[in-house]
This record gives structure tokens, C-alpha cells and sequence, in this order.
């Protein structure tokens, strides 16, 4: 299954299940990115605590959710940024300056647009959480 529809599937299981005010959420398939994905929206404290689950098959994941997701989606394609562009970028998938964030693929990992341009890195936009 390719990495697209893995995180497709995760950020429309956690966007449903938020609007409908549920706690948890089951979400299948697993993968490394998508855990990667999941420990940023953490760090940023768009959702609690979760857990891979090894179900002898894809794996899931367990995924406590706090309310504070209003939308979140994944980019296609998967747009290329340098380390200047943030902000044309924010303006485009985010509804305010500073409210949310963009997910980017970088050379040093998955991390927010904030941390990214910190470091002075640029990358390749994969999802938006607000």
C-alpha cells in the first residue's frame, strides 16, 4: 500500500473521529512515517498519547485525541520548499499566521515549518493540522 494512502487514511480517521468528539481512535495501517507524523502532531499536543499495535497483519495505531484538531489534511503532491517559502505556503493550506502548523519532510526528519526554518531547512510539504 503506498505511504499516500497510508496517510490519507490516518489524517481522515482522525479528522472524523475528532468531529464526532470521540477520545480514541483506531487507526490501520501502520507505518514508520505515519508514526513519525503522529510523534510532530504529539509534540505540538494536537493529539495524546498513542501506540503501535502489531496485529500479525499492517499493524495500527491507537491514538488518543484532545479536541484540538479543527481540520487536518495531506498535501498532493508533495510540493518541494526552500527554506524561504514558508510563509506563501502557510498563507495557502493554514486560515491564519501562526495558527497551526505545516509538516515537513526534511533531511533531518519529519518536523513542524517552524522548526524546519529554525534550522534553516528546507523540504517537502507532506500534511496541515489546525
Amino acid at each position: 500500500m503506498p505511504a499516500l494512502n497510508v496517510l490519507s487514511n490516518l489524517f481522515t480517521t482522525i479528522y472524523n473521529n475528532e468531529s464526532r468528539r470521540k477520545k480514541e481512535c483506531i487507526v490501520s495501517p501502520s507505518s514508520i512515517f505515519a508514526s513519525e507524523i503522529l510523534r510532530v502532531m504529539q509534540k505540538e499536543r494536537y493529539i495524546g498519547e498513542f501506540e503501535q499495535i502489531d496485529d500479525n497483519r499492517h499493524g495500527k495505531f491507537r491514538i488518543q485525541l484532545l479536541a484540538k484538531i479543527n481540520k487536518c489534511g495531506i498535501i498532493t503532491p508533495r510540493f518541494s520548499v526552500r527554506k524561504g517559502e514558508y510563509l506563501n505556503w502557510e498563507r495557502q493550506f493554514l486560515p491564519a499566521y501562526n495558527m497551526g502548523v505545516l509538516l515537513v519532510s526534511t533531511s533531518k526528519g519529519i518536523m513542524t515549518h517552524h522548526e524546519a526554518q529554525e534550522h534553516g531547512l528546507g523540504g517537502v510539504l507532506v500534511g496541515y493540522v489546525y
